[in-house]
């Protein structure tokens, strides 16, 4: 029986942890991944389909299985990641998926047929929209693996966990991917201490003044009234974003992911956008609290991100205590935090302050070196998720890639 493992992660920032758990015999990883990304063209995808969350970190994490070495897979990681040139028309995309669905699109040879056939379905689920003419589109520089996902999702009858499962089963992950959320639309928008509005999640993750981020809302409707919010005072414009809030549910199976694991682990990533959302999910934090795992560990960040520049390592967990409901642990919420250290590199890009015995967080605290010194400033997944593997008390076993 495999050890059930659920992870709290983003889009690219706790890659290589999944891809060593995935690989590691004896293990069935679950990621809980939250869809508020509306980045550039997720955004205006997102735009031209109001009432979809942003594909963009599931797309990304369709790719963890995915071996450039075997020309089947490394075909199904390059439509994912393929990105539509400028002057793209719908009829160009028109031609493309005529000529993938009778295998005739140079460069897809190796498509194995059903995901073929999959993917030519889905997008032309997609041109079908495109050519109803509602609204316009512009397919520059889009993410050829988020018009498959926008495809399922109009497909399914507009059920963005239904897309959520079917581009899984396109793409052949045989990870449990799960959105946090029931798929209802909703939009990141944070507050700052000085009372600067970031009015979407792209604000969220790009640089910005290093005044902290003091609340984090969902809101009905993207905001279209900018210049009015930010003439409030902070108080006021804080009322008014609560009042705007969306009303979101828990996906169940990822509240029975969280419930059934052996070791829940809040991966790195970028806090504010990738993972307090998540863990705002109603019903999330009983579950993790409810929930018999054998260690529930926060990795922190090795590089700084924008949205928490200056952080320490215990403010970083502070601040994700916060938003789980249990700021002083006593749920034992967390029951380790894992930081990244190598005193033979001098100071770490995030400071490592370990409190003494736990802190007021009241956690084991363990640092070594996590770096992956071909990608610094990434964790290595091998380094990492042995010592996970280790807290919860699961067997070693050798990874599929160094086995034989």
């Amino acid at each position: 029986m495999s050890a059930a493992v659920a992870m709290f992660s983003g889009g690219r920032g706790g890659a290589a942890i999944a891809r060593r758990l995935l690989r590691t015999p004896g293990i069935g990883l679950s990621l809980l991944i939250n869809g508020y990304d509306n980045g550039m063209s997720t955004g205006a995808l997102r735009r031209y389909l109001p009432g979809m969350l942003g594909p963009s970190d599931f797309r990304k994490n369709l790719l963890l299985h995915l071996d450039a070495r075997d020309p089947a897979q490394a075909a199904l990681a390059s439509v994912l990641e393929h990105r539509l040139p400028d002057g793209t028309t719908p009829r160009d995309l028109a031609e493309f998926v005529d000529g993938l669905a009778v295998d005739l699109v140079e460069g897809c040879h190796a498509l194995p047929r059903r995901p073929r056939l999959a993917i030519a379905r889905d997008l032309a689920v997609f041109l079908d929209r495109l050519g109803a003419g509602a609204g316009r589109f512009d397919l520059a520089d889009c993410a050829l693996g988020n018009l498959v996902f926008a495809g399922a999702y109009l497909r399914l009858g507009e059920d963005f966990n239904a897309a959520v499962g079917s581009s899984a089963r396109t793409f052949g992950s045989p990870v449990r991917l799960l959105n946090v959320t029931g798929g209802e639309n909703a939009h990141l928008v944070a507050l700052k201490e000085n009372g600067r509005l970031l009015a979407d999640e792209a604000e969220i993750v790009a640089p910005q003044d290093p005044s902290p981020i003091t609340g984090l809302f969902l809101l009905r409707e993207p905001v279209r009234d900018r210049d009015e919010l930010e003439a409030m005072p902070t108080g006021r414009l804080r009322r008014v974003l609560a009042g705007r809030r969306a009303e979101v549910s828990p996906n169940p199976a990822a509240l029975e992911a969280i419930r059934d694991a052996r070791l829940i682990v809040y991966g790195p990533g970028t806090p504010h956008s990738s993972l307090f959302p998540s863990y705002l999910t109603p019903g999330v934090a009983d579950a993790v609290a409810a929930s018999r795992a054998a260690a529930k560990v926060m990795v922190v960040n090795i590089r700084e991100d924008h949205d928490v520049r200056g952080l320490s390592a215990s403010e970083h967990v502070g601040r994700a205590l916060l938003h789980l409901g249990d700021p002083f642990n006593e749920r034992r919420t967390v029951t380790h935090v894992l930081c990244h250290e190598n005193p033979a590199a001098g100071v770490p890009a995030v400071p490592v302050d370990v409190p003494e015995g736990g802190g007021r967080v009241r956690a084991r605290w363990i640092s070594a070196d996590l770096e992956d010194s071909a990608r610094p400033g990434t964790h290595s997944g091998r380094r990492t998720v042995d010592v996970l593997t280790a807290l919860a008390g699961i067997p070693a076993e050798t990874p599929l890639e160094e086995a034989g």
